[in-house]
């Protein structure tokens, strides 16, 4: 990188890929202007309008969907049926459900009164745009993961500025034109290029009004203590150590191959992936041989044809702390149970599954976020929960298990934000599914009603419809008449035994004339 500009390689073959000009906190601060004036015109365009031009997007991607694949495959180091699967369908797929829904979500709602005497203050709730969003997104997923929240945000009427990940800065100029196909107002989009440690900082300063980041608990917790001053609210997706439980009724061939893909795909860096599969000692060994042979046969190398299985890590800093991660577990009496082959190169890595592990490990304990599954055999699926519980991350899981409802049962117990039965992943390509973190995973969520959610405010408006009477129950001047009137309202509504009920009644039926009354 030099001081300008952000060169963009190829992660397997070092080819330079593009150039795009870096900017600064000042760069930030005029986006965010723009922003502020363009977001009141924006919000108040009609839902269908916003609707309508979010289906562009969606027609865009479809359109070119190709040459989608192949930039974030390029740019990212994955395959590009990774890169079309896990990246381009679900982008798809969310706009054109989140464009279909949003009309509904963001219709007024209006709950019945708790309590009869006050039936006539009726509340209507109404879901407001933020206003600015700021939003932070990752290099591992770098155009599905911020697409969603670009696409809810805007649905909702909010402005957005949008920081790619340094690494996939060939990926945000993708994302550059597929928004700039929704032809929106100047000022409603912005894409932006600074380096990471200076991103959140210069949002926060330039006056977000939330804060959405996608990467490292440490960093996270940083930007969380820097819009304490301003309590601005931070949405954070952070990382996870994610398990897996394989009962001893599981379909073991499914099991193993769920186990290899979840595990192993976009070369395991991914938050929500296979890192640590607890698996029953009755099933332990034909598990393994079948988790080990389909590792084995996987292909690692550079997608000039499509027969590649794993690509390139996207960093050689990645690379290094996977190779930490190995010697540490290693070090401590892990075995490599199974590799499979690898092409040569500095961002390549074989997939590797390592058998007697424990939890004094870094494996088993931290985020490794590459082509490492860790297994380890457990005397009942107690045991398995508890283990898989023993983690200060909880951001995803699964149930492996032929008997549905003791898989339900068992994903309940699981403290993580997703637990998927008989998968593990997809589910953060299913738009109407939340996703999000337990614990240091992090805080609120992305996807769904509830990710759509996120990018608005509730307000209640109360409306009296008896305007013409002269006050409340409860206004001054008090008095022990008052008094004996609204605890009447208690009795009557609460009281045990009709004879008291009926005393409280006459309470406050004696009270409601005042309510007619001018001083």
């Amino acid at each position: 990188m030099s001081m300008d500009e952000t060169i963009c390689l190829n992660p397997a073959t070092g080819e330079e890929l593009g150039r795009v000009p870096l900017q600064g906190p000042e760069d930030v601060v005029a986006a965010a202007q723009a922003a502020r004036q363009a977001q009141p015109e924006w919000a108040a365009t009609p839902i269908k309008q916003r609707a309508k031009a979010i289906k562009k997007v969606r027609d865009y991607l479809a359109d070119h969907a190709d040459l989608l694949a192949e930039t974030i495959a390029r740019d990212n180091g994955k395959t590009r049926t990774d890169a079309l699967v896990a990246e381009v369908l679900p982008a798809t797929a969310a706009a054109h459900y989140y464009a279909k829904k949003a009309a509904k979500w963001l219709g007024d709602k209006k709950p019945g009164p708790a309590l009869w005497l006050l039936a006539n203050k009726r509340t209507r709730l109404v879901r407001q745009p933020w206003g600015v969003v700021g939003i932070i997104s990752p290099w591992n997923y770098p155009f599905s993961i911020p697409f969603s929240e670009v696409v809810c945000a805007l649905l909702a009427g909010n402005c957005v500025l949008l920081k790619m990940a340094s690494e996939t800065q060939m990926v945000a100029q993708a994302m550059n034109r597929c928004l700039a196909a929704a032809g929106l107002p100047p000022g409603v989009f912005t894409c932006l290029n600074l380096p990471g440690r200076q991103a959140g900082p210069a949002m926060l300063e330039a006056g977000v009004d939330k804060l959405f980041f996608t990467g490292s608990v440490g960093v996270g917790k940083q930007l969380m203590a820097l819009a304490a001053p301003s309590l601005t609210p931070v949405n954070l997706e952070l990382g996870g150590n994610d398990a897996m439980l394989v009962c001893p009724d599981a379909d073991l061939e499914r099991a193993a191959a769920g186990a290899v893909w979840g595990g192993m795909v976009n070369t395991g860096q991914t938050c929500g992936g296979v890192e640590r599969i607890y698996v029953h000692h009755s099933v332990a060994s034909q598990f393994l041989d079948l988790l080990g042979a389909k590792v084995k046969a996987l292909r690692v190398g550079y997608d000039t044809d499509f027969n590649v299985d794993l690509g390139a890590m996207t960093t050689t800093r990645q690379v290094d702390l996977v190779k930490a991660h190995i010697t540490d577990a290693l070090t401590h009496g892990a075995k490599i149970f199974a590799q499979s082959a690898c092409a040569k190169g500095p961002n390549f890595l074989p997939a590797t599954v390592l058998t007697q592990v424990d939890h004094s490990m870094r494996v088993m304990r931290e985020e490794t976020f590459g082509p490492v599954i860790a297994v380890m055999p457990v005397g009942n699926m107690d045991q398995a929960v508890l283990l898989a519980n023993d983690s200060d991350l909880g951001l995803t899981g699964s149930v492996w298990s032929k008997d549905r409802r003791a898989a339900l049962r068992l994903s309940r117990r699981i403290k993580a934000g997703v637990v998927m039965i008989n998968d593990h992943l997809m589910s953060h390509g299913l738009a109407e599914a939340p996703w999000g973190g337990f614990k240091n995973s992090g805080l609120g969520r992305s996807h769904g009603r509830d990710g759509f959610n996120e990018m608005t405010q509730v307000q209640a408006i109360v409306n009296d419809l008896m305007p013409w009477a002269k006050r409340d129950l409860w206004w001054y001047p008090q008095s022990r008449e008052q008094y004996q009137g609204l605890k009447g309202l208690i009795e009557f509504l609460y009281g045990h035994g009709l004879e008291r009920r009926m005393a409280g009644l006459r309470k406050l039926i004696k009270l409601l004339p005042r309510m007619f009354r001018a001083d």
